[in-house]
């Protein structure tokens, strides 16, 4: 599965420290590879209300990820990158 970031995916990136970009990234690869199986596990999370359409995906204790699922499972559109009380705003 493909991994695209949107540019305000990567500014959030880039907010956090090397270490903590290094874990977000090794999360978000290991989210593409093993997509079905977390969605069925329960690991993503459907978003609803202002959100509807994306997906949520924890990474840390306080970081999540935000991303969309285009053309059929094919590729993960990351939108969002943030520590929990930020990134839903």
């Amino acid at each position: 599965m493909e991994i695209e970031y949107t540019e305000i995916a990567i500014k959030d990136l880039l907010r956090f420290d090397k270490p903590d970009r290094i874990l977000i990234a090794k999360k978000i690869e290991y989210l593409a590879a093993n997509y079905e199986e977390l969605k069925r596990s329960k690991k993503i999370t459907e978003l609803k209300g202002k959100h509807k359409g994306l997906y949520r995906f924890v990474v840390a204790r306080k970081i999540r990820v935000l991303f969309q699922v285009k053309n059929h499972n094919v590729t993960i559109l990351v939108v969002r990158v943030g520590k929990r009380k930020d990134i839903y705003e």
